[in-house]
């Protein structure tokens, strides 16, 4: 895959910044975390990696029983640390990471070595991107992906790529941050964030994305807000992390201000 494909501050904060090393991303796994049933008086590094476990659960928990017959593909499957949470705690039949960024390939290959050896057959990590996903037609039952859909330049080409590499039957399980409709909130989130600022995230709509997935022949869509659960949590442990000022902790404030929120996605391939 070309690096021409890769949206610059993509290439940077995953590739020479390596994300996952920042103190705020305490453990390698790269999301902002479910803090719900932990104790926010003094949060701990190990209380950083459960939220961000967490998350994944949530995730994992929307593939139905008897999940060791499922095959699955996480997109954006940074370091790959949540591929092989899924196979070791969900039993999948197999999971596939799927990183358009191929330092995040070959760090996730080095971070699972052993889970690798162990699972040669039913862990993989591999390069493709959102909207050219490596796996042939309705190859399989599910897909997901945490906290990796804000960097997608075009919700509707994943989309589309998930409609088509999912069976009959499939499902997709996407978690992330969406901005809220309206027509200056784009404009707002790039004064307050740094990411949006940059172009490392996008501000795509909850709204777009559902519209997208009903196109393409996707069905029972339901959205969660999972807000609540992610943004107090986080900027808790964060004030404890980075500097007061760091621009970081306006994620609570566009949350708060109605910018933006964290969302849960499940649909079915009919």
């Amino acid at each position: 895959m070309s690096q021409d494909r890769i949206p610059a501050a993509v290439r940077r904060t995953y590739g020479a910044d390596d994300l996952s090393q920042a103190a705020s991303f305490a453990g390698g796994f790269i999301n902002f975390g479910d803090w719900s049933g932990i104790d926010l008086t003094a949060p701990t590094p190990d209380d950083r990696v459960r939220s961000q476990e967490q998350l994944y659960r949530r995730v994992l928990r929307t593939f139905p029983e008897p999940r060791d017959r499922l095959r699955l593909a996480e997109v954006g499957s940074g370091r790959g640390l949540g591929a092989a949470l899924a196979l070791r705690e969900f039993r999948f039949a197999a999971v596939t990471g799927v990183d358009i960024h191929p330092d995040q390939v070959e760090r996730a290959r080095a971070v699972n070595a052993r889970a690798l050896a162990t699972y040669p057959d039913r862990l993989a990590y591999t390069l493709g991107s959102a909207d050219e996903l490596p796996f042939a037609d309705a190859s399989l039952d599910g897909l997901y992906s945490v906290e990796a859909a804000q960097h997608f330049r075009a919700l509707g080409g994943f989309a589309h790529e998930a409609a088509r590499v999912l069976r009959p039957g499939g499902r997709l399980a996407v978690t992330t941050f969406f901005a809220a409709d309206g027509p200056d909130v784009a404009e707002r989130l790039s004064i307050l964030l740094a990411s949006f600022a940059d172009g490392l995230d996008v501000p795509h709509t909850l709204t777009g994305f559902t519209t997208d997935l009903g196109r393409v022949g996707f069905a029972d869509v339901r959205t969660e807000s999972v807000g609540r659960d992610v943004w107090p949590g986080l900027d808790r442990y964060l004030a404890d992390t980075i500097p007061p000022d760091h621009w970081a902790r306006n994620f609570l404030h566009a949350w708060r201000d109605g910018l933006l929120d964290y969302h849960l996605v499940t649909a079915g391939r009919p």
